[in-house]
């Protein structure tokens, strides 16, 4: 016999735990099930299709055959319902099928016909309303054994053994890697601090020259490893001192025959020396226009310069504070960093003409993980005569970073004045001056510089001849927004360094 095509689907809801459970939990679900056949309607005594059943409700009381689960006023293994009957067929734990016959109550029957099966446990449900006792010619058969999607306990364990036992391996290779390079390292002859062996570490015949270009193809562009650096120092003859100011002074020196700068410290700014040599071992912190741990063939001040030499002065001077205002992403970046003490003596001219920025004993970081202005931690202060007007009136952001970039833009524009002051045009050029100098004196106090540039606001005066020469007119301009009262209105060195380039592209000048 055909089973009825009309009631494929709500008996889900009735089989939700019925194929897993034990006849004592199917009676309850069953007996919920032929609680159903309260329902009274009139019949027309009309067949109709098995296949069309589900669709077109029973008009009468139907008689059903009930087999395992019969209603407990059912006689003779029947019962009555206004919707169904069914037999279904399933398959115990054992493997055996096990038969059930029963009614249907009208509600949500035509949903519960629909039977969707089980992944675990197989089991086939028919319903009918053909006439009384249909479900006794019902004989429906279980599905196609399906293979299971799960995988068996013993197969999770296998392969968790097996995964546990190859990571055990590779990490006990790599534990007695790590023990033979450990072993291998401490065999090696550790290197003494004499001059013979130092020596021997640096080769003969390798001059600054090769040891420099060797730390910038590094990589890193921090400068030499820390050895190396203290075999030089070591090595150092101390010629003639050429310069002194408050934290220390600056020697001429002689490294294998090639003459060297030397910065020495006096004995109470240890802070500012550990701040200098924490900035300059920065990664990638190498560059051209910022003074490296050894500079060879530095030269001393410009006493004149043409508008050749004047802008690869600028020019050079900005694009290494450009390089340290500027933040470099990546797997071994550098952190933007601010000098906060500009001025003419800390730029050094080496003898090609170009300039490089020294001394960052006061210079602070910008940490953009987190966010914070990293401050040295020493009590040295700038010079007075360079110091912008937030710094003088006490009005600077000390937690805003690019404050003090603005801040290092004021004092380059005081560097640009004093560069473009020794520029001859026409034959005629300024004796050399500091700023200020005809409005404070010689050693001014913050009192001094306060009334002049915050209260009256005063900047450096510019000579008569810069009006009439083009390149000097444009430099006073850059010079003037550089050193603007309101920090927001400062030029960025960025700018700085693409407005000089622009100057020396317009008069055929190649820097």
């Amino acid at each position: 016999m055909v089973p009825p095509r009309g009631c494929p689907g709500w008996l889900s809801l009735l089989l939700i735990g019925l194929a897993s459970l034990r006849p004592g939990t199917k009676a309850n679900v069953l007996d919920a099930m032929l609680l159903r056949n309260s329902g009274k309607v009139s019949v027309d005594g009309s067949k109709e299709d098995s296949s069309s059943t589900a669709s077109a409700s029973p008009q009468r009381l139907l008689w059903c055959h009930c087999y395992h689960h019969c209603p407990e006023d059912s006689t003779n293994n029947t019962c009555r319902t206004d919707g169904y009957c069914f037999t279904m067929v399933e398959e115990e734990e054992g493997g055996g099928a096990v038969l059930t016959s029963g009614c249907l109550g009208l509600v949500g029957s035509e949903f519960q016909c629909r039977d969707t099966g089980s992944s675990r446990q197989r089991r086939a449900l028919e319903c009918c309303t053909d006439q009384d006792y249909c479900n006794r010619d019902l004989h429906p058969t279980l599905p196609p054994q399906k293979t299971t999607n799960y995988v068996d306990e013993n197969i999770h364990h296998l392969a968790l053994l097996i995964s546990v036992t190859i990571c055990s391996i590779i990490l006990a290779f790599i534990i007695i890697f790590c023990y033979f390079r450990y072993k291998r390292q401490e065999s090696r002859p550790r290197y003494s601090i004499g001059l013979e062996q130092d020596e021997t570490y640096i080769p003969p015949g390798e001059s600054l020259k090769d040891l420099i270009e060797q730390s910038q193809s590094s990589g890193s562009g921090s400068g030499l490893p820390l050895l190396v650096q203290r075999t030089i120092a070591k090595q150092i003859q101390m010629v003639k001192q050429i310069g002194k100011g408050r934290y220390g002074e600056v020697w001429m020196g002689k490294w294998r025959g090639e003459r060297v700068a030397v910065k020495v410290f006096f004995t109470t700014e240890e802070a500012s020396w550990f701040r200098e040599t924490e900035i300059y071992q920065t990664v990638l912190m190498r560059h051209e226009n910022i003074l490296g741990f050894i500079a060879a063939d530095i030269k001393g001040t410009v006493h004149h310069a043409d508008t050749r030499a004047m802008l690869r002065l600028a020019y050079s001077s900005v694009s290494g504070l450009c390089h340290l205002h500027t933040e470099i992403f990546g797997t071994q970046g550098k952190p933007a960093i601010a000098h906060r003490d500009l001025k003419s003596k800390n730029i050094l001219v080496k003898k090609n003409g170009a300039c490089c920025i020294a001394d960052l004993g006061l210079a602070v970081k910008f940490i953009s993980d987190t966010n914070e202005v990293d401050i040295p931690p020493n009590t040295r202060v700038g010079t007075k005569r360079y110091m912008p007007p937030e710094v003088l009136d006490e009005s600077l952001n000390r937690n805003h970073f690019q404050s003090y970039i603005m801040a290092d833009m004021y004092s380059f524009g005081l560097i640009l004045w004093e560069v473009a002051r020794r520029c001859v045009s026409g034959g005629i050029v300024e004796e050399y001056q500091l700023p200020y100098h005809d409005l404070v004196p010689t050693d001014p106090s913050y009192e001094d510089m306060r009334e002049v540039v915050c209260i009256k606001r005063l900047r450096p005066s510019f000579p008569n001849r810069w009006s009439s020469d083009e390149c000097l007119r444009q430099m006073g301009k850059l010079m003037t927004e550089c050193w603007a009262h309101n920090p927001a209105s400062r030029l960025t060195a960025l700018r700085v360094k693409k407005t000089l380039a622009k100057m020396s592209e317009s008069q055929d000048i190649k820097l």
